[in-house]
């Protein structure tokens, strides 16, 4: 008689329990940077291991300095490789952005970043014109292609991809996608300074807060020009005023932002450039493109897409300090 009596209200101990939300802080290395991800889970999941493995696969696909990687074969010339999602899902990414900024975001400007220095080989001496220009024989998302056997096609064998500029934030995308396989809805990625969000902040019931990395900033002491309000967004900034390189025998000032229509790495107007975008991968290709564009076609370019906002920072003709910020951008400041 006890057992009859004590099974049923076992099971509705068991039914009405629920477990409230865990908030996880977890940190770490990824893709030559740190990251810091604060999470909300009702479940007890080991996510640094997840997380490990989905950073594994991206750098097996698209980074460069790993010699075995998919992009490393292709760059080098083997044209057998089969790539696998990742790869594909970037390479239709940089193909879209490609287009809309009518070829200012182009990943085969490889060899161009080789030569400045701002890749995995030792930079050339002394770039002239016509050095250049033979350069800039192997630029040109036109002259490559994904076959439907999943293989690459390069017009040269010489072509060198470069997924920088929106492999780091597809891989925060990536991050995000396993979070939310694990059932999390509330999460903020930070990687790298590059952000991805979803939901909100538990702890103080609102959206994710964060901030917009001043100009002149310090590495060692940070400050910040704006806060921005984000859910379900992606956030990615870029800016030369760190990533520069002066050559040591001429004392000329390369900056990692090239124009693949002119392979300059001269300074545009555009100093800084952070975009807020769906994803995290669009807003890193985006913030790259209007480095170059410069601001008046950054302007034009950003009344044509309609989910993508920015914060451009730039010099005027006086050589002073400008912002520029689009409607949707300042909405999400004075949330």
């Amino acid at each position: 008689m006890k057992k009859i009596i004590f099974i049923p209200v076992l099971l509705l101990f068991i039914f009405c329990e629920k477990r409230e939300n865990t908030n996880y802080l977890l940190q770490g290395e990824a893709f030559g940077t740190t990251y810091n991800i604060q999470l909300y889970s009702e479940r007890d999941v080991d996510f640094k291991k997840g997380l490990d493995s989905v950073i594994d696969a991206v750098n097996h696909s698209v980074s460069t300095y790993i010699p075995q990687s998919d992009i490393s074969k292709i760059n080098n010339g083997d044209s057998t490789v089969v790539v696998d999602s990742i790869f594909k899902e970037v390479f239709k990414i940089s193909e879209e952005v490609n287009k809309t900024t009518n070829g200012y975001f182009d990943p085969t400007i490889g060899v161009l970043r080789n030569a400045y220095g701002f890749g995995d080989v030792k930079p050339l001496k002394d770039i002239d014109s016509a050095t250049l220009d033979s350069l800039m024989k192997y630029v040109g998302f036109h002259k490559v292609r994904m076959n439907p056997d999943g293989t690459v096609s390069k017009e040269y064998p010489q072509i060198y991809f470069d997924f920088n500029a929106v492999a780091k934030g597809f891989g925060i995308d990536c991050l995000g996608r396993y979070l939310e396989s694990k059932g999390v809805t509330d999460y903020l990625i930070e990687l790298g300074g590059e952000i991805l969000t979803k939901g909100e902040n538990l702890d103080k019931n609102q959206k994710w807060v964060v901030g917009i990395e001043a100009v002149d900033s310090e590495l060692e002491d940070r400050s910040y020009e704006a806060m921005v309000t984000l859910k379900n967004e992606g956030m990615a900034s870029s800016g030369n005023y760190r990533k520069f390189r002066i050559d040591s025998l001429t004392g000329k000032k390369y900056v990692h932002t090239l124009n693949p229509l002119t392979g300059s790495a001269e300074m545009s107007d555009v100093t800084s450039s952070t975009v807020i975008a769906p994803t995290c991968a669009m807003a890193d290709a985006y913030a790259t493109s209007f480095m170059a564009l410069g601001l008046e076609k950054s302007k034009e370019l950003l009344k044509s897409l309609p989910n993508v906002e920015a914060y451009l920072t730039y010099t005027d003709s006086l050589n002073q300090h400008q912002v520029y910020i689009t409607d949707g951008f300042k909405e999400l400041m004075s949330q």
